[in-house]
């Protein structure tokens, strides 16, 4: 017997790819999927296909009218270069295969706009062929940038080798800055040409609070103490171990518990050691992976941390007392993010070289329970939602007929 398909609807809700090549941590997917919640809510109603690098993409919680294409993983070493993380092949055929996996998915997917984060042609050039496809239709193409790079100077360089300003010339209509410029101007500190900053909007940094708004399945939830508790968090974790270390050796103030998030991509002997800290040690439990942190980070007494965009912008969000330890190499980024927001007064910083326990048992005994100033701009989904229903031409929800669909027409 042969199926029947689906009445054909009406309607045609705008699509949306997000694009993010996930080398290192879980940074850049995370605020992808941030940004796709926002998009795929409320009145604009986009259905969104993310495409990445990272394997946890598939264990974390995707909101309604999202779901994700997990591309054969990359890894980047301590000096920026990049080999296959998982796979036998050449770092030329893993880039062919993402490149035609990229390719093939958009092409199905038929969006009205893509968003690519940080790397404007992709990793190693990978977007590139589908960048092309989508200026021949006429799609809109963004570029989404975080507040900070890298060091002005390595930025130029880097900047230069990958031609990045001509992509963007020849691919985006436009680039976005999700920070506040009051805080680190990009396009002022990296001396962006003129043409790149006609294409240039600060949004603002992203308010992470929207993401306790995502349903999660109670399977996935990670109780919380029962207690109050300070809370440590190093991203992916890949190079999070001796802050982790430091944290659960430390010494809390009395009542108050600890919990470290390792990561995913910790390596064995640092879990294997916060799990054997933890065995001896009621007061601390260590957490492997948590597929949505924003609960914890909300219920938390006190944020320990890196410095990395999410990070951060957690801290901001949810107003909490935060004392970040910076990655310092291959990448100065969270160095200086870390650095702005001491200056104003949001974060206290403590170098790499400087971190013991003993300086996080002080910090969290000052520090546990008390309030975090505001000092910067949090608006940056807000825009973000006004700027995307102007580039897909939307002044309220979209309607489109059903022959527009490509999905649709193929099925016909």
């Amino acid at each position: 017997m042969t199926p029947s398909l689906r009445p054909q609807s009406p309607f045609r809700r705008p699509r949306v790819v997000l694009y993010s090549h996930d080398t290192m941590g879980l940074g850049h997917m995370r605020r992808n999927l941030l940004i796709a919640q926002t998009l795929a809510g409320g009145d604009l109603g986009a259905t969104v296909l993310l495409v990445c690098g990272a394997v946890q993409a598939s264990a974390l919680v995707l909101p309604p009218g999202v779901d994700c294409v997990t591309l054969p993983a990359l890894r980047k070493d301590q000096t920026g270069a990049y080999d296959a993380r998982r796979l036998d092949l050449s770092l030329a055929s893993l880039i062919d295969l993402r490149s035609r996996t990229i390719r093939a998915a958009v092409d199905a997917f038929r969006p009205d706009l893509l968003i690519a984060d940080n790397v404007p042609r992709g990793a190693l050039g990978e977007l590139e062929p589908t960048l092309r496809d989508l200026v021949a239709r006429s799609v809109p193409r963004v570029l989404g940038l975080r507040d900070v790079l890298d060091d002005p100077p390595v930025v130029a360089r880097q900047w230069r080798e990958a031609r990045n300003e001509e992509a963007i010339a020849a691919y985006y209509d436009a680039v976005w800055v999700y920070g506040d410029p009051t805080l680190y101007d990009l396009a002022a500190e990296c001396d962006f040409t003129a043409p790149v900053r006609r294409k240039l909007h600060y949004l603002g940094y992203l308010d992470q609070r929207l993401r306790l708004r995502v349903p999660v399945p109670a399977s996935a939830e990670e109780p919380l103490p029962d207690g109050p508790f300070a809370l440590c968090t190093v991203g992916g974790g890949q190079d999070g171990d001796r802050l982790a270390e430091a944290f659960a050796l430390a010494e809390p103030p009395s009542g108050v518990q600890r919990v470290v998030v390792a990561g995913p991509d910790m390596d064995a002997r640092g879990r294997q050691l916060l799990h054997a800290l933890a065995a001896h040690n009621p007061a601390l439990t260590v957490i492997d992976f948590v597929r949505e942190p924003a609960r914890l980070v909300a219920e938390a007494g006190c944020l320990v941390a890196m410095a990395g965009y999410n990070s951060v912008c957690e801290a901001l969000s949810f107003r909490k007392r935060a004392l970040v330890v910076p990655r310092v190499s291959p990448r100065r980024e969270q160095l200086i993010r870390a650095e702005r927001l001491r200056q104003r007064g949001l974060v206290e910083l403590l170098h790499p070289e400087a971190l013991t326990p003993e300086r996080i048992s002080s910090w969290v005994a000052d520090n546990f329970g008390r309030p975090a100033r505001r000092g910067v701009d949090l608006g940056g989904l807000q825009r973000l939602r006004r700027l995307t229903a102007d580039l897909l031409g939307l002044s309220r929800p979209p309607v489109w007929g059903a022959g527009d669909d490509p999905v649709q027409s193929a099925a016909h």
